[in-house]
């Protein structure tokens, strides 16, 4: 048998796999997706599987050295995701299977073998075995590749043992994420035997009657620690009772519970209103039979889609299937995981990136062995290593984090069409505010459109007032805050209600000036100018991560005239302490959030109304729901549309209208107060009257116009070094090669550079590739991608491809 492998090798001219030869001691640990060490030149090198063939047709042939797993990591259908992950993305195969398991098991490893409590009563195996066992006794836990050379039958008779219970490879990884186990005692022998041993005990046994006594009234197993502490009893009476024969003790796995210690009150499924039963009946179609079923909700803010998604899940689930839910911010996690943790129990995994690595490793386990039926998670939990995929939602689907951004630069939406195709499974994307390209599709009958334009109990949208900051400057208000927003601040507080303020740049100040010399205080490592940290008096870069103590003269004119200007969240919350004293501000933003649970926890104190004002950047302005919330403010509506990106019209529409969706969706009416210096921009005026099919309609017409997704697709190129000729030199040469290679019909525009043109002393420039969805396209440019390999190795240019770019930055 040769199994052939994609080896851990950053170079593209070894993305392809290596035959080698699989060893018999190994035969029965080999599978497709198994991750395997291999000798590579002179080195020891990590890779996968990809296919397992009975012949090959190279000549000499080197053996694997070892299986990493016992239980392959990646399935058939994920290695063939990578390969067209690869082919799409233009990255190495190997990048694009290694972005699809835990990061614990990316670490160094080595797996240890230890014997159950059953597999330490061997005499039932065969003589042969028993020397075997008595060796891991002698010497546990014993490393996996020790065991291996001493027992050259080790491999079968590893394998019947951890199938029977008997032996447990625990994998230890570098940082010593591994599964953890505890100790479980359970009654050996019936009721009835229980029973008639407790009567036959004499009268100093008193403590092992009282142990006996529980399984009699609770015949169920429980954690040995749990029992001392319960009954007071020492583990000599336990041992004794086990002894007898009338307990057993269990080694069994104890998964890490991030939610350990939580209840989650069971949700009771609503009434469902007209529209959202029409929605549900009409996605089931594609249930029933099991079938490729895309489909998007257009459903307007507090238009119960969650619902929908909790009842097409539970059918997924009643169909012997599995479903992945996608959030796109961490902040949302909790808030889903409250919902479908209480409707679904322990069938839930959850996978985000505030978890510890450990308690990530645990839950990928519970999806990996099928023990759980819906993943939740971010953009990562699209790999969940489900094996009977029924249904995939991508929740707010328009949200640009669903896009890595580095390497593969893969984007969820893509891998979820994907997957969904491979189990013929239901693929369903939600939003308020539908990103063109799905929008257009739909329009266009290739994806299913349901629409849902009423919120729940008919309760109305919230109102919505625009107001002209260039008036209040000019009635000689300077505070960040106009007239019309203040007094509606005074009246929430005055009544109790609840606040969210909603702005798009975190800081203090967005900039440092000396007012003498117009000297801006600026990254000496990025072409960006610093923001300044109120908190810990501190400028920082939010590219490189440089920073600084805060000035008190100018460094250029050594003037005192230097201030901080432009408004950041930790501003704004000073600011609202000033003007309303006793205010309570809750701020997230990624300098409150950075601890583990801190988004949970200031978003559960806010709902306890521990809190008047949440006050946040993006990842407060979706998903959230909060009864009590009657006042939406947007400071400043504009932050957005002014950047140098053909997307910025819609994504302030969706950042308005998101936000303004936070309000009055409960029984109390909602008010969104919007303020721009921009009030005339279509995109400000639809988001205040919810009018999404307007704005796709006028923006598709920009589209259309500049030729734009989702009338043509892009590839983005960008070339960094630290010499500025050299860059513009190479550049010029690929942009020249990439002109003989693209068909009639697409376009390149560049190279020219990047809008921020140095990051961490590395100058950026860039070029763009426009073209319809043609088919010669991509493999012609991968392959012009891996021969500029070549220019890497001798120059250091890096050149980094972004299909289907969301940023343009």
């Amino acid at each position: 048998m040769y199994a052939r492998v994609i080896v851990d090798v950053p170079v593209v001219d070894t993305d392809r796999p290596f035959d080698y030869a699989v060893p018999a001691a190994l035969l029965p640990f080999v599978q497709v997706g198994s991750r395997v060490s291999v000798p590579f030149g002179p080195r020891k090198l990590q890779g996968f599987v990809i296919e397992l063939v009975e012949q090959t047709e190279v000549e000499r042939v080197k053996p694997l050295l070892d299986v990493m797993d016992i239980e392959p990591p990646l399935t058939e259908e994920m290695v063939e995701l990578a390969q067209k992950m690869s082919a799409r993305y233009m990255c190495t195969q190997y990048a694009a299977l290694q972005s699809m398991i835990p990061a614990a098991l990316r670490s160094s490893y080595e797996k240890q073998v230890s014997l159950t409590v059953s597999g330490m009563e061997f005499e039932s195996v065969l003589m042969d075995e028993q020397a075997f066992y008595q060796y891991i006794k002698n010497r546990q836990p014993i490393a996996w590749d020790v065991l291996s050379k001493q027992f050259p039958m080790a491999a079968s008779w590893l394998t019947d043992g951890i199938k029977a219970g008997r032996i447990m490879v625990e994998q230890i990884v570098g940082d010593r994420v591994t599964k953890k186990t505890v100790t479980v005692i359970e009654p050996a022998v019936s009721v009835e035997q229980l029973t008639a041993a407790q009567a036959e005990l004499p009268k100093s046994a008193a403590r092992q009657k009282e142990v006996l006594s529980h399984f009699i009234h609770h015949y169920a197993a429980i954690d040995q620690p749990q029992l001392l502490a319960l009954l007071r009893v020492s583990n000599q009476t336990v041992k004794a009772l086990v002894d007898k024969g009338l307990l057993r003790r269990e080694e069994v796995e104890n998964y890490r519970d991030p939610f350990a210690g939580r209840t989650f009150s069971p949700v009771e499924k609503h009434s469902f209103t007209k529209q959202q039963q029409t929605v549900i009946d009409g996605i089931s179609v594609g249930m029933n039979p099991p079938q490729y079923y895309p489909c998007l909700i257009h459903g307007v803010t507090g238009s119960g889609k969650t619902e929908v998604y909790l009842e097409i899940m539970e059918r997924t689930i009643e169909q012997g299937r599995e479903a992945i839910l996608l959030v796109p911010e961490i902040s949302l996690t909790p808030q889903m995981v409250n919902r479908f943790k209480g409707r679904f129990g322990d069938q839930v995994a959850v996978m985000h990136s505030r978890l510890s690595q450990g308690e990530r490793y645990d839950e990928w386990r519970k999806i990996r062995r099928g023990q759980v039926k819906v993943a939740i998670g971010a953009r990562s939990a699209i790999f969940a290593p489900f094996r009977n995929l029924g249904l995939i939602i991508l929740d707010e689907e328009h949200e640009g984090s669903y896009k890595q951004e580095e390497t593969p630069r893969y984007h969820a939406r893509t891998i979820a069409q994907y997957r969904g195709l491979y189990h013929q499974a239901v693929v369903l994307f939600g939003s308020a505010t539908p990103s063109m390209e799905s929008y257009h599709e739909a329009q266009r009958g290739r994806i299913h459109l349901f629409t849902m334009d009423e919120r729940v109990n008919n309760r109305p949208m919230p109102v919505v007032n625009i107001v002209d900051m260039r008036d209040e400057l000019r009635e000689g208000n300077r505070t960040m805050f106009s007239k019309v927003l203040m007094e509606a601040i005074e009246d929430r507080l005055a009544k109790q209600e609840q606040m969210v303020m909603f702005l798009n740049r975190r800081g203090f100040s967005t900039f440092v000036m000396c007012r003498s010399c117009g000297y801006v205080a600026g990254c000496p490592h990025c072409d960006i100018s610093l923001t300044y940290h109120r908190s810990n008096r501190t400028l920082r870069c939010h590219y490189c991560g440089y920073t600084e103590g805060e000035p008190t003269l100018c460094p250029e004119c050594g003037s005192e005239h230097i201030r901080f200007f432009g408004t950041g969240t930790q501003k704004v919350e000073e600011e609202l302490s000033r003007h309303f004293p006793g205010i309570r501000v809750i701020r997230m933003d990624v300098d409150t959030t950075g601890r583990k649970g801190a988004h949970e926890k200031l978003l559960q104190d806010f709902r306890e109304g521990k809190g008047d004002v949440l006050l946040g950047t993006q990842m407060i302005a979706k998903g959230l729901d909060f009864p009590n919330v009657t006042l939406v403010g947007v400071l400043a509506a504009d932050s957005t549309l002014n950047l140098p990106d053909f997307r910025a019209a819609e994504r302030t529409f969706q950042l308005i209208t998101q936000v303004g969706g936070r309000a009055g969706r409960h029984e109390k009416q909602g008010e969104v107060i919007l303020q721009t210096y921009n009030t005339e921009h279509y995109s400000i005026q639809l988001a205040s009257q919810h009018d999404y099919r307007t704005f796709f309609v006028e923006e598709i017409k920009q589209r259309y116009e500049k030729n734009y997704p989702p009338y043509c697709r892009l590839i983005l190129f960008t070339f960094t070094h630290e010499n500025v000729p050299l860059i513009m030199k190479k550049a010029e040469q690929f942009a020249g090669q990439l002109r003989q290679v693209i068909p009639p019909g697409a376009f390149l525009l560049g190279p020219v550079a990047s809008p921020i043109a140095r990051i961490k002393d590395r100058y950026r420039f860039q070029c763009m590739v426009k073209y319809k969805n043609d088919p010669r396209v991509l493999p012609g440019i991968y392959r012009l991608v891996r021969a500029f390999d070549d220019e890497r190795k001798k120059t250091g240019i890096m050149l980094t491809v972004d299909v289907d770019p969301q940023l343009m930055m």
